[in-house]
């Protein structure tokens, strides 16, 4: 699922001049479609909330275990070159 920010014009009851508002509404890609968030039922925003916190922690944990991994690899290092002493 991606996301961005675009803008759709809306057309309000002002003045000539100032006929078009433009608000910035953010876009997601979902199963080839395009939706806006804001245009989303409460649920259906919540659910994307919960995607995309789960996909912040997925990446987090790779970083972590990435990091564990060549920790690791350190101290397997470190104990093979003292066992050759």
């Amino acid at each position: 699922m991606t996301t961005k920010n675009k803008k759709q014009n809306k057309t309000v009851d002002q003045p000539k001049d100032e006929s078009v508002q433009t608000e910035k509404k953010t876009s997601l890609t979902f199963d080839g479609k395009e939706y806006f968030f804001e245009d989303l039922t409460q649920e259906q925003q919540v659910i994307i909330n919960h995607i995309n916190s789960l996909e912040s922690k997925a990446r987090d944990a790779q970083f972590n275990l990435d990091q564990c991994n060549v920790a690791k690899q350190a101290f397997v290092n470190m104990l093979k070159e003292s066992l050759e002493d």
